[in-house]
């Protein structure tokens, strides 16, 4: 296994972090193109996901397909999860520049396919080609920055990158909104046209590295495997108790296919001469700590933007306008977070900065499960600000601790790995979270849905807080969860 100290390296960097300004690292220097290049890549993503909610009244009114439209969502997010390992390890192979720009140009391709779309099933497999570019941008653009910029560096670096999600969740649903009213919801797709050739262009030619030619092996029966293997049980937890009872043979039969894949995938990989996940990312403490504290910050994300929304108008009785604010301070705190890790982190190190925001977010989650059936929105949103100032102080700092443990050569699959985990608790938290709700219903009615979204189904304000009451215990739990695999994450490597 390819690894080096990350203990050295924050040694290194706090020597380093008061000669680190953002004249060394910014957008006006040597490397700025490149970073604005991930920053733009990064932003496709990150307004796609806050930007489409706001037109799909009009795309349904246009293309029709109620039923079908929560698998706008689905279909991005099975798409871009199960080709996160695969285009990771591909960058390891073969480079991120080639990986990178065929992200790019698969995302702008959807974006025009979906600008065009002619009926909701075409509309939804172009949103999965937009996923497939969204599977390479992500893992391969984190990567980029762990190459380029020291540890030290990325303190200042990871400001910017932060602002991404940050100016996101403001300017994503506001242009939503300007589309649909001025001009016609296909400019949502389209507007990112402009942006995805400019982050192109710049890659082409200002982004140089040096690969090492040698002949690879494509592990094509890994590959088969994982993607199916994923693919049905993020379908499984996506529609069971939707589309099918979870007590079925249609769930049995996608779970149970599911496992005998994924088994089948671990078989071939030890057998594998460049397997697509190689066995030493398990044999880590340290990256099975990050993957799992990943998998838990993909399910508070989810359990918390899917479920708070509904709670604001249920429960509260507000507009979905109201229940969008109590949503978007979890993005605000997020990034403002983020972009003070780096500071801390070089100072106290990856895990005791990640302590510290789990005890924030734990805080956070422990606030929301207190919440009455008529607290003011304004404690709403500052509890989900609470959350993301302490998921902001995670994320960060331990997908660099992992990323600082791995050579080049590896550090894709490590990256992909780390995101592949956070997809996956997405998935599971939509399953548990659903679950734990439909349960507090007695199953006569449905919290939730595809995508964690759904609606309200007829169930009074009453019930219906009883049952956000135990997903706001739930999402305590996973918080809790989060601190513990902290806590076990090496104190030294």
């Amino acid at each position: 296994m390819h690894r080096r100290s990350h203990g050295l390296a924050l040694i290194v960097a706090e020597q380093q972090v008061n000669r680190v300004s953002r004249a060394d690292v910014g957008l006006r220097s040597s490397r700025g193109p490149i970073l604005l290049a991930m920053m733009l890549s990064v932003g496709l993503v990150a307004i796609d996901s806050t930007i489409l909610a706001t037109a799909v009244p009009s795309i349904v009114g246009d293309l029709g397909g109620f039923h079908q439209f929560p698998w706008l969502f689905s279909i991005f997010l099975l798409a871009q999860a199960v080709s996160v390992p695969i285009y990771a390890k591909f960058s390891d192979q073969y480079g991120r520049k080639p990986i990178m720009l065929i992200g790019v140009g698969l995302f702008l391709l959807g974006s025009v396919l979906c600008g065009v779309a002619w009926n909701m099933p075409a509309l939804i497999v172009f949103r999965g080609i937009q996923g497939l570019g969204a599977g390479a941008i992500m893992p391969t653009s984190m990567t980029i920055v762990g190459d380029l910029y020291t540890v030290a560096e990325r303190a200042t670096v990871q400001g910017y990158m932060a602002s991404v999600w940050a100016i996101s969740a403001v300017v994503g649903p506001t242009l939503g909104g300007v589309f649909v009213e001025v001009l016609d919801w296909r400019w949502i797709f389209f507007v990112n046209i402009p942006l995805a050739l400019f982050a192109g262009w710049t890659l082409l030619r200002r982004f140089h590295e040096e690969v090492e030619r040698v002949r690879h092996r494509i592990d094509v029966a890994g590959a088969v495997l994982l993607t199916a293997g994923s693919s049905l049980l993020i379908l499984g937890l996506l529609e069971g108790g939707v589309l099918w009872p979870w007590r079925s043979l249609t769930s049995l039969a996608v779970l149970g296919g599911a496992a005998v894949l994924l088994i089948a995938f671990a078989a071939v990989e030890r057998r594998a001469s460049e397997p697509i996940i190689p066995g030493w990312v398990f044999r880590s403490r340290l990256f099975n700590t990050t993957n799992l504290v990943s998998l838990a910050v993909g399910a508070m994300v989810v359990g918390l933007t899917s479920y708070v929304p509904l709670y604001v108008q249920g429960v509260l009785g507000h507009n979905a306008l109201v229940g969008g604010f109590a949503v978007a301070a979890l993005t605000i705190g997020w990034p403002i977070a983020a972009s003070t890790a780096g500071r801390v982190y070089l100072r106290i190190g990856f895990r005791s900065t990640a302590l510290v925001g789990a005890a924030v977010a734990l805080l956070g989650a422990g606030l929301l499960a207190l919440l009455a059936a008529d607290s003011s929105v304004w404690l709403v949103a500052t509890t989900c600000f609470v959350v993301g100032l302490g998921m902001g102080w995670i994320a960060s700092p331990i997908l660099i601790a992992a990323q600082a443990a791995a050579e080049w050569q590896v550090r894709g699959v490590v990256t992909g790995t780390n995101m592949f985990a956070r997809s996956m608790g997405s998935a599971v938290g939509i399953a548990v979270f659903g679950a734990l709700a439909n349960v507090a219903l007695g199953g006569t009615s449905t919290v939730g849905g595809q995508h964690g979204g759904g609606g309200l189904d007829g169930v009074a304000a009453g019930p219906l807080y009883a049952a956000l009451h135990h997903v706001f215990i739930g999402s305590a739990a996973v918080a809790l969860v989060m601190l513990l695999g902290i806590a076990l994450m090496p104190r030294k490597p």
